[in-house]
């Protein structure tokens, strides 16, 4: 996605004599969740708007527990990655009459900073940066996964990664003196999720099993527009954001535009936590829609402006057999982007030597909630960030050879249930997702955060019952016990760290404890996993530019 292709074309253009290979589960500039983003790219480009206001924007919306040196880093280089990717990579995006970048609204936001192509802005990022990968002497491997990272001999850096070739199903190393992990996490563990089918929380659940600390994954968010279309894997897919901003509302089974009772000041514009959490309020009181959603209607600010401005979302319901345009559109919350993930400094450096992360593997940028926009802008900033700090650290560091013996066993694992007579897959898939979707989801408290903890325990038990038949060689049903081996590692952190948090704040909502509490929980939550022991500790936030008080809130 963004951050790859952008590190590795930032660590290719340093000047310097690099060799520098990407590894892609499925195909360069054809996968993953940045091709996906639709409504566009939150950056500071007119003389009305400042970084300070975006900056607050996105402390506001993250409820104040961001990495506040993240954050600025992301909305003062956001603008220079525009402009890069429209003068250096060929990018084009939407314009004004006079010939400057139009911006359009987005929820959560004080100015309109919404730089986009129409309502498939991550089509034009990703197509013209693999364009650019691909006239660079830069390698890449398709359909290939990363199994693992590996230590040196002495476990004292990462040296590279295990990757299996998924078309023949062989196993290979990547043998590194730097790793970037930036594949995109991926919330595809619950009922509905909008990722691709092929994110798995991979570059998430590596780290954590090498050891990486992690950071703030109780906060995962759901996006409040998945369509619901029964029946299909669409369901979960999205209506993007851009669509509320430019006047789209929301209705109850009821016929009630039920956001002026939870955000009577900005309605369909809150944050995605707020609206998300109503509507999944109104679905649980009774008052949804006949297939358990609600309603959104475009239909309120012109057919023929939804028609001219939104033609991919248009098109997204015409397939389904909805009319976007013209009539009401039942959708619901669905599982979208993790906040949490690896902790990361502002060079994109995990605290394991040799390995650097960016992109949704890391958290601490958004904090308790990601504002619309800010997703494809985390992504190439920090991948341009990642690709210029391993260009520059890499020069005259040695190779350090790699344990044969851990591969071994690395292999042995992910082998394991090949050829073993034992348990379906699918319907421990489906458990996960249904507990996790009741248990870990928009609404929380602590009786259902142990049920679905002791839910995921059993099926990590019967993970290693489960049978799969077939050679190594494109075997789905064995790429997907893989990935399903990543998701519930995964969904152990979000309901560890749910646990712990007892408080309510962003996209983490505790029923048991519905109120913010500043005064003891204005810190973040972190996991490291070492010799399999797992330590859960916290950290109060590091408040070195902006405090809660400065915006009014206790």
């Amino acid at each position: 996605g963004g951050a790859g292709l952008c590190a590795a074309l930032h660590a290719a253009d340093a000047g310097k004599k690099i060799k520098i290979l990407i590894v892609t589960k499925s195909i360069v500039g054809k996968g993953g969740c940045s091709r996906m983003v639709q409504g566009g790219y939150n950056a500071v480009l007119n003389s009305n708007d400042s970084f300070e206001k975006h900056f607050m924007d996105t402390l506001k919306g993250g409820q104040f527990i961001n990495n506040q040196d993240l954050a600025w880093e992301l909305v003062n280089t956001a603008p220079q990655r525009i402009k890069e990717m429209e003068t250096k990579y060929g990018c084009f995006f939407d314009r004004n009459p006079d010939g400057s970048i139009h911006q359009k609204p987005f929820a959560g936001q004080s100015f309109d900073r919404t730089v986009h192509k129409g309502d498939l802005t991550g089509i034009e990022i990703i197509s013209r940066l693999s364009e650019q990968v691909f006239r660079r002497e830069i390698d890449y491997l398709d359909e290939h996964r990363a199994v693992e990272l590996l230590w040196d001999k002495g476990e004292t850096r990462i040296v590279g990664a295990l990757l299996l070739d998924i078309a023949r199903g062989e196993f290979l190393i990547a043998h590194s003196r730097f790793t970037l992990v930036c594949t995109g996490g991926g919330p595809t563990m619950y009922k509905l999720f909008a990722p691709s089918l092929d994110k798995s929380a991979d570059g998430i659940s590596l780290c954590y099993r090498t050891g990486a600390e992690m950071v703030d994954m109780e906060m995962v968010q759901f996006h409040p527009t998945g369509l619901i279309v029964r029946g299909s894997n669409a369901s979960g897919t999205l209506i993007e954001e851009g669509v509320r901003g430019a006047g789209a509302q929301l209705f109850n089974g009821l016929g009630e535009r039920f956001m002026e009772r939870y955000a009577p000041d900005v309605k369909e514009r809150a944050t995605r936590d707020v609206v998300s959490r109503s509507s999944f309020m109104e679905i649980l009181a009774g008052r949804g829609t006949p297939n358990g959603g609600v309603f959104i209607d475009a239909s309120v600010i012109g057919p023929e402006l939804v028609e001219k401005n939104f033609p991919g979302m248009v098109e997204r319901c015409r397939d389904y057999g909805f009319d976007l345009a013209h009539s009401r559109v039942e959708v619901s919350p669905t599982a979208h982007f993790f906040m949490g993930g690896v902790r990361i400094n502002t060079h994109c450096l995990t605290d394991l030597e040799g390995l650097y992360a960016a992109g949704e593997d890391t958290g601490g940028v958004h904090g308790a909630n990601r504002l619309g926009g800010n997703g494809i802008a985390d992504s190439t900033v920090f991948g341009g960030i990642a690709g210029d700090s391993m260009a520059n650290d890499v020069i005259g560091r040695e190779f350090a050879p790699f344990d044969e013996k851990q591969v071994e066993e690395m292999i042995g694992e992910a082998e394991a249930p090949l050829g073993r007579e034992g348990l379906d897959l699918y319907p421990l898939r489906e458990e996960l997702r249904v507990s996790n979707w009741d248990k870990l989801g928009i609404i929380r408290d602590e009786k259902g955060l142990q049920e679905g903890l002791a839910v995921i325990q059993e099926l990590k038990e019967k993970m290693d019952r489960v049978g799969i038949v077939g050679g190594k060689a494109y075997n789905i049903p064995w790429n997907d016990w893989l990935n399903l081996r990543n998701l519930l590692d995964v969904s152990l952190m979000i309901g560890w760290t749910a646990s712990e948090r007892q408080e309510s704040r962003g996209a983490h909502y505790r029923s048991d404890f519905p109120k913010k509490n500043n005064r003891d929980y204005l810190k973040n939550f972190f996991i490291k996993r070492t010799q399999g022991e797992v330590k859960i500790f916290d950290r109060p936030v590091v408040l070195n530019r902006l405090r809660p008080e400065d915006f009014g809130f206790e």
